[in-house]
């Protein structure tokens, strides 16, 4: 067996594990969404923290990990409190949500306590490198668990997330389409070499058809979707091309290798995580002010 034909089949299997597990942990129950987020969360950021290491800085890996998942805590207890209709814990996640503001105020100047005993050279870049990997990762993610909440009226459907995650891959696929076969204009050649602005348009085109399909499961407005698509596709597209600056930066392929033959968390999941941000911002626009 070749090599080519040996990681044709890794990743094959690879991949079509991730989407079992992603796929059952979304149908399981809203819990066990959110129990994948933190955990991809988790993995992105120690991604994230080797990044910096890999350029000579020094992040706080356990206090970085410790505050994404008080940023998670958070998001948790507001999903809780003001996106659901059931009110039977409200009380146990108003205390959790105080809890974990109080820790994560806490937890910044705890920081720049921690470097003073450090002794390294770059203490500015350390607690920087620290707090964005916070920020670049659980933030974003934080988020993607209150956008199936706001978009069903505060009752969980699967099938929002899985769809929201279908659009994302839809734009992968096309671009990587239109790209191989029409590509011929270079859309980011300094940090992406292969990616054209003919798969660009393309992948844009097949995430709004994917929009167009989720309504009509839906049953739900078909412009609020295609247009969610487009922020979404379009804030990925850049999210891939960010994540390819920060491996270029540091010269690597990957992110990590957790997943065989399709690189680290950051590797499958920079659209995602770089479009919560736009499409929560998207979705609180037409829930609450169109």
């Amino acid at each position: 067996m070749n090599d080519k034909l040996k990681n044709f089949i890794v990743r094959t299997l690879s991949g079509a594990v991730m989407l079992a597990v992603v796929l059952g942990a979304i149908l399981a129950s809203e819990w066990s969404f959110i129990a994948l987020m933190a955990v991809i969360t988790l993995g992105g950021i120690w991604e994230f923290y080797n990044f910096a290491q890999k350029a000579g800085y020094q992040p706080m890996k356990l206090l970085g990990l410790f505050g994404g998942m008080m940023i998670f805590a958070i998001t948790i207890s507001l999903f809780v409190l003001f996106a659901t209709k059931d009110s039977t814990n409200d009380s146990l996640f108003a205390i959790i949500f105080g809890m974990a503001i109080i820790t994560l105020l806490l937890l910044v100047p705890l920081m720049f306590i921690c470097e003073l005993y450090r002794k390294s050279p770059t203490p500015i870049a350390n607690i920087g490198s620290t707090l964005m990997g916070m920020l670049y990762v659980a933030f974003p993610l934080s988020l993607l668990i209150l956008i199936p909440a706001l978009l069903g009226n505060g009752v969980w459907n699967p099938w929002i997330v899985i769809f929201y995650i279908f659009i994302i891959w839809a734009n992968d696929v096309f671009a990587y389409l239109f790209g191989i076969t029409l590509g011929r204009h270079r859309l980011f050649e300094r940090i992406s070499p292969k990616k054209s602005w003919e798969g660009f348009f393309g992948g844009l085109l097949g995430a709004m058809a994917m929009g167009y399909v989720a309504s009509l499961v839906l049953e739900a407005d078909a412009m609020t979707w295609i247009g969610l698509a487009l922020v979404a596709a379009i804030a990925g597209v850049f999210g891939d091309l960010v994540e390819s600056l920060f491996k270029r930066s540091v010269d690597l392929k990957d992110s990590g290798n957790f997943i065989p033959g399709h690189g680290g968390w950051l590797d499958r999941f920079d659209a995602l995580i770089f479009s919560a941000p736009f499409a929560f911002v998207y979705v609180i626009f037409i829930t609450f002010i169109a």
